[in-house]
């Protein structure tokens, strides 16, 4: 049905609540750059309006640290335009603090503790590859 997919890939020794900010921030991400993968707003029975939401499935998965990094690495180097979060963001409070911690790491040096990206399944799967789905 569709030939792209969403994957978001989460280090698989975060706390729960870490888990879901970062697969909120990530998939808004994904979002922001490809805005046509939101639908039409939802309407109940009632005629109450819901927010609009992805046409596309997304699939979460999970990896450990070095599998992440390297997945990291391969969307770089298919220049897979990717959302990623580092663990020193969570001891920020707002986008602006979020830009500049993130701006003191490289490819070499970050902690990623989330991707997602976008991209035709092929290439997804290629770059994801090593990661499980999440438990």
């Amino acid at each position: 049905m569709f030939d792209t997919k969403i994957a978001i890939v989460l280090r698989n020794n975060l706390a729960s609540w870490q888990k879901l900010n970062v697969t909120a921030f990530l998939m808004s991400g994904v979002a922001g750059q490809t805005p046509e993968i939101i639908g039409e707003p939802y309407k109940d029975r009632a005629g109450n309006t819901y927010n609009a939401l992805s046409i596309q499935p997304i699939i979460v998965l999970s990896a450990d640290e070095a599998t992440i990094s390297t997945i990291h690495r391969r969307a770089l180097e298919r220049d897979v335009t990717s959302s990623l979060f580092i663990e020193e963001m969570f001891s920020t409070g707002h986008d602006a603090a979020n830009r500049a911690v993130f701006a003191n790491y490289g490819p070499e040096d970050a902690k990623v503790v989330g991707i997602a990206m976008r991209a035709d399944k092929k290439i997804v799967d290629k770059i994801t590859k090593g990661a499980t789905m999440h438990q």
